[in-house]
């Protein structure tokens, strides 16, 4: 009767642990930006209206709710759920986030490669 409980037990553990399948990727080391790169990231952001939707550190607009806050972008595990969280993800993101998942409402800005670049160093500075 005992090996049976314990059976059942081993099961429903199985069970519930293989729900969660997807782990978070390994943390990886950002590149340190300089800070003429990390400036131009800042301008960027605020040329592009980012805090329109997103809370930006060092960025002041009324509080939206559209988009994730962006102060701790470095402490995700994923970018919008599907990309490893990192310099090169976040700017392939920022370049064309319909393209990496087409139901977002983050809409195509037209960033270059050198501008979402520096956008993601300026998140990731913070």
């Amino acid at each position: 009767m005992m090996c049976g409980r314990v059976m059942m037990m081993g099961f429903a553990l199985l069970v519930g642990a293989s729900g969660c399948d997807r782990k978070p990727p390994p943390q990886q080391q950002q590149p340190v930006a300089s800070a003429a790169e990390i400036e131009r990231g800042r301008l960027a952001l605020a040329t592009y209206g980012c805090a329109a939707c997103h809370s930006i550190k060092g960025m002041h607009a009324p509080q939206r709710t559209v988009g994730p806050p962006l102060e701790q972008v470095v402490k995700n595990s994923y970018i919008a759920g599907v990309l490893p969280n990192n310099t090169d993800a976040m700017a392939r993101w920022i370049m064309e986030p319909r393209r990496v998942s087409p139901g977002t409402a983050m809409p195509d800005l037209g960033v270059s490669a050198d501008e979402a670049r520096a956008m993601a160093a300026y998140l990731y500075s913070q």
